[in-house]
């Protein structure tokens, strides 16, 4: 099997604020209703789901949003882009809080070949 792309579906528990936080990241809503969305950027794709019962093509697996008091998560999704400090710059500029100032760790440089 040869995968053409991979689309996350993330759970959240409120669509309009997950979409609205997407935008500050350049993503622009394909389809947008109370309880999914469809975001594009470029052509990265992500879902945005509200937590629910099973949905027909997955039975017996319902959505749950992470615990909001937590100290881990699941998953993360990884946004690759050409330059980061350029890129988190433009963040903090559209209001976006960082976790953390940018660096470089040394496995990092495995992927910069």
């Amino acid at each position: 099997m040869r995968v053409s792309g991979v689309a996350p579906l993330l759970v959240v528990r409120d669509v309009a604020v997950g979409v609205a936080f997407y935008r500050r990241l350049g993503f622009t809503p394909e389809i947008e209703w109370d309880t999914y969305a469809k975001l594009t950027n470029g052509p990265a794709v992500l879902h945005l789901a509200t937590p629910g019962d099973p949905p027909p093509d997955r039975p017996g697996l319902a959505l749950r949003a992470p615990d909001a008091t937590a100290a881990t998560v699941p998953a993360a999704v990884v946004l690759q882009v050409g330059d980061c400090r350029q890129a988190c710059t433009e963040l903090v500029a559209a209001g976006v809080a960082l976790l953390s100032e940018p660096s470089a760790p040394a496995w990092a440089r495995a992927w910069a070949t």
